[in-house]
């Protein structure tokens, strides 16, 4: 049984600019599920100056790509400095962490498989 679950609230059918669809809050990280299914999920993250995740793992690969501002990316214990434009890939099973420099918006691809 294949669960779809998409943002209601929008039209993704049509030309969007990603970076607009997720607002930086004040000393949070907003996240905004935009496809979630059986095969993977896309999920916008905007995260304050100071803000980040803390070291973990995902069990698949994921394509993260910087939309906005600044972030040190750890994946295996090595630091990777990104910016606006920049894209990564993290590997599965690889502990991972995220910290702003600045603000700084991601998009992160998951795809299951």
């Amino acid at each position: 049984m294949n669960q779809n679950t998409r943002d209601e609230k929008n039209d993704y059918s049509n030309p969007r600019k990603l970076a607009g669809l997720v607002e930086y809050a004040e000393g949070a990280v907003v996240s905004r599920t935009i496809v979630k299914n059986d095969a993977g999920t896309i999920t916008l993250f905007s995260f304050a100056d100071g803000q980040g995740l803390s070291e973990h793992s995902a069990p698949f690969d994921a394509y993260v790509e910087i939309l906005d501002g600044k972030a040190d990316i750890t994946i295996g214990g090595k630091k990777v400095a990104v910016s606006a434009g920049d894209f990564l890939i993290m590997p599965a099973n690889i502990p991972h962490a995220v910290q702003s420099v600045t603000k700084f918006k991601m998009l992160l691809v998951m795809i299951k498989g």
